[in-house]
């Protein structure tokens, strides 16, 4: 499994977990910091593989990294970028979350889906969890405009999950306090985020 945009390590302590090898890769030095604190403190039961790397995943040569392990390719490939204007994640201009327009953020968000492409396999599966972005009264269909990013590049959609975060702990028994913010600031309250699945075939 691969992950490149790996922030806090939350998919390499799941494939720990599962007994699956993972990489991820993660922009932010000091994130990474985080990151593997986070992950290594997992036991590794099942003796899985798990390495994280601070690069740029618009840029980074993943045929090469993946030779250097001998690796040959990848089998599941899982992408949660930080979303455009929404939370600032960092100062660095090559962070999503800096873009300047939705254009931009589409545009480096391609370079990743662009730069992943030749080392999974076919057959094999590429998620994608994003949400939406309501702005001066205005709905935005970020995830879908980023769907379809995707399936302008050989994949084809399997599914698409809704994921409804309404009752994490984040947010658990203050339903109706941020009812009340979003009334007096005269914004959007989003409860979910969508995973969308897709395969990658020969055309």
């Amino acid at each position: 499994m691969l992950d490149p945009f790996l922030g806090s390590g939350t998919t390499l302590i799941e494939c720990r977990r599962l007994g699956r090898n993972g990489i991820g890769v993660e922009l932010q030095q000091k994130v990474v910091e985080v990151a593997k604190k986070n992950i290594f403190a997992e036991e590794n039961i099942l003796n899985v593989r798990t390495e994280v790397i601070n690069a740029d995943s618009a840029e980074l040569n993943f045929r090469q990294e993946l030779e250097k392990r001998n690796i040959k390719s990848v089998q599941f490939l899982i992408m949660h970028p930080s979303y455009w204007d929404i939370i600032k994640f960092s100062n660095n201009k090559k962070d999503l979350s800096n873009a300047s327009s939705i254009e931009e953020f589409l545009s480096l968000f391609s370079k990743v889906l662009d730069n992943t492409y030749n080392i999974l396999d076919y057959g094999r599966y590429l998620a994608i969890v994003i949400g939406d972005k309501y702005s001066q009264g205005e709905w935005i269909p970020l995830a879908f405009y980023t769907m379809n990013e995707v399936l302008k590049r050989g994949y084809i959609l399997k599914s698409t999950i809704v994921k409804n975060f309404e009752e994490t702990k984040g947010k658990k028994n203050q339903k109706e306090l941020w009812r009340y913010r979003a009334l007096v600031g005269g914004f959007y309250i989003f409860k979910h985020e969508y995973i969308f699945l897709f395969k990658k075939v020969k055309r």
